[in-house]
């Protein structure tokens, strides 16, 4: 028999799951949250609930917001369950499911006048973000896009802005009219100096808008920087059947994730803060180590085991895992190449930071799939590679096997893998990347020349020399001869 969740049906929940250990009718709501996606639920969501189990902070409970689409079928879905949802954190021997209560709404999606007026509301002290790398309006310099046609919209129109951001500019500039202290911004995203990128977003609409808005603005709202880690796959029908089958619930759109989970956060709020610290938040003067390290080895490891597995058809990362040229690829890149351009991390032995990450790889419970893997290669290749080219040319150090990374992935946007099949697109540029790959496997070095991804390091006469041996290596013998060359031993 299974149940379907809400509210009423949690003393039944209980019998398989864990429910929340603390009365929901005296939350109130502190965070206004963009983005409520299964990232923010497994993560933030999680921390939050953990915190409202110790009787704390009940003042923080979290309110969605969302301008997307997909905001909308995520709140009637969660709209239909009180707002609850059940996260199954696994590890390779174990499922736990928990339903986790720290939601207590959400705004109707895309309404910019009942969001501007929330953000007014003294009450709510943070906002929160989760809407993915490339939500930023970030152009191919890594600045703040001005000349987007939604940020122009917004600045033009400031009192009825669409994106975020320009919402988010609206909301401070009430609550300084009426002498309301600003509420802190933090990003959620994984893309380094999150509230940077932030930052710069906020100001890049209120400086044309209102000069001394802009100015209070900078003075006076915190965007702290914060490094996020969760592995959290998209959910699918195969994950609701899992969820009714093995703990009797059934949910419109629950989170599966590992059982791991890290987040370290810059001790800069403008309005208070809840106390994450006492379920585990990590809170520094400086996220920037920490946010190197899982950059460059965590999300920099996916990016190596994603293309090569995509080119020989697998379908997830544990399997990945499982294909002794991949893990050995893995290893020889990161240890030999990526480590090395990590600096000192406090607190922290990095071999042993990936030592922890092979294992989560190799999760066969999480399902990641190596096409999400592979996904917005343009956008993530320039923050989660690209800077270990760079610091490697600049140290005279080795880059064959980052050449290799790169190579593959041009190989993969080629649009075909190595049994003949269709790779279908994966990435908002897929059509450029497609033409560009396949001029380049006459012409190997004019997938460099996107300046946008590679930059400098693109026009490195040792990038271009290691990066056009691979890719002509790749087309002549195939991955699995190429990767047992870098690794030294047989395919």
């Amino acid at each position: 028999m299974t149940m379907s969740l809400s509210a009423g049906t949690l003393p039944a929940v209980a019998a398989t799951a864990g429910v929340p250990a603390y009365d929901r009718a005296r939350l109130s709501a502190g965070i206004l949250h963009f983005g409520v996606g299964n990232f923010h639920r497994a993560h933030q969501a999680v921390s939050l609930d953990r915190l409202f189990g110790q009787g704390r902070d009940l003042d923080w409970a979290i309110l969605g917001a969302g301008v997307m689409p997909s905001d909308q079928r995520m709140r009637d879905a969660l709209e239909g369950q009180d707002w609850l949802s059940t996260v199954v954190e696994q590890s390779g021997e174990r499922s736990v499911a928990r339903v986790v209560g720290a939601m207590v709404g959400m705004l109707p999606v895309g309404d910019a006048d009942a969001i501007i007026a929330k953000l007014a509301d003294p009450a709510i002290r943070i906002v929160s973000l989760t809407v993915t790398e490339g939500g930023y309006y970030i152009d191919a310099s890594g600045a703040f896009d001005s000349g987007h046609p939604d940020i122009r919209a917004d600045i033009a129109s400031p009192g009825r802005p669409a994106t975020i951001f320009g919402m988010i500019v609206a909301g401070l500039a009430r609550r300084r009219a009426a002498g309301i202290e600003p509420f802190t911004v933090m990003s959620c995203d994984n893309i380094p100096h999150n509230g940077t990128v932030t930052r710069n977003a906020v100001l890049g609409i209120a400086r044309p808008v209102d000069a001394e808005l802009a100015g209070w603005i900078a003075d006076s709202v915190a965007f702290p920087n914060g490094m996020v880690d969760r592995i959290t796959p998209a959910t699918g029908e195969q994950e609701r059947a899992a969820l009714m089958r093995d703990f009797g619930i059934e949910d419109a759109w629950p989170v599966f994730c590992e059982d791991f989970t890290q987040w370290v956060l810059e001790d800069r709020f403008s309005a208070g803060r809840p106390a994450l610290e006492a379920v585990g938040v990590q809170f520094v003067a400086d996220v920037t180590p920490f946010e190197t390290m899982k950059i460059r080895i965590l999300n920099g490891g996916h990016a190596v085991i994603a293309y090569p597995a995509g080119l020989l058809g697998i379908t997830y990362a544990h399997e990945a895992m499982e294909t002794p040229l991949i893990r050995r690829f893995l290893q020889k890149i990161e240890r030999e190449e990526i480590i090395p351009t990590v600096p000192p991390v406090p607190d922290t032995d990095l071999d042993a930071y990936f030592a922890i990450i092979e294992r989560r790889f190799a999760n066969p419970k999480i399902k990641d799939t190596i096409r999400r893997l592979c996904l917005d290669g343009s956008n993530r290749q320039p923050k989660f590679i690209v800077p270990s080219i760079a610091d490697r040319l600049k140290a005279g150090a080795g880059i064959e096997g980052l050449a290799l990374e790169s190579a593959l992935w041009c190989r993969y946007c080629y649009g075909q893998d190595e049994n003949g099949k269709a790779i279908e697109p994966n990435d908002p540029n897929w059509d450029r990347l497609t033409a560009v790959a396949r001029e380049a496997r006459v012409n190997p070095t004019v997938w460099l020349d996107m300046e946008e991804v590679y930059g400098e390091s693109g026009r490195s006469p040792v990038f271009r020399d290691r990066f056009a041996n691979a890719l002509r290596a790749l087309w002549a013998d195939g991955t699995r001869t190429v990767l047992a060359r870098y690794a030294g031993e047989s395919p």
